[in-house]
């Protein structure tokens, strides 16, 4: 595999080291069952596709430039692809040119946070706050109002259109 400029300074390279070594198989709060929606490992399994377990379920990292939620740019509410719980507002979409849908605020109340030292580097993890399903991690290089980056895996969300 040959990592260019351009994958290195969107961030793809780390993306890349997560998607080829799949999952931290950390064993922390969000597989714990402190939340509201709780199923066993089995019942995740069949709720889940296989890519939306390891990514929810198993801290799982999206290839960047992967998700059509990326270039998602309809008026309406992305939802945890495990549970349905709203998080972000399309209002609050933006471009980061990281390869990741981004967003400069969540829903109130919809994720929770937790330190990720995975991969050598200490990083925020954004998680559902129902499921406690892993969705990605927050930076502070975003733009106003908030400066934060929620850089989400397209894999962990589904999209619903406002209605017209």
């Amino acid at each position: 595999m040959t990592i260019d400029r351009r994958t290195i300074l969107s961030g793809g390279a780390v993306g890349m080291l997560a998607s080829l070594i799949g999952c931290s198989g950390r064993a922390d709060a969000t597989n714990s069952g402190d939340f509201p929606v709780r199923y066993t490992e089995a019942q995740w399994r069949e709720r889940l596709t296989p890519e939306e377990f390891r990514i929810l379920r198993g801290h799982g990292t999206e290839r960047p430039f992967t998700s059509p939620l990326d270039d998602e740019s309809r008026r309406g509410t992305f939802t945890c692809a495990g549970c349905e719980n709203r998080l972000f507002s399309s209002a609050t979409k933006f471009d980061s040119r990281t390869g990741w849908p981004s967003f400069y605020r969540p829903l109130d109340g919809a994720i929770g946070t937790s330190t990720d030292r995975s991969l050598g580097m200490v990083r925020t993890e954004v998680h559902c706050a129902d499921c406690g399903g892993h969705l990605g991690h927050v930076f502070r290089d975003g733009p106003r109002p908030t400066g934060l980056r929620y850089c989400i895996n397209g894999v962990a969300m589904d999209f619903v259109p406002a209605r017209s």
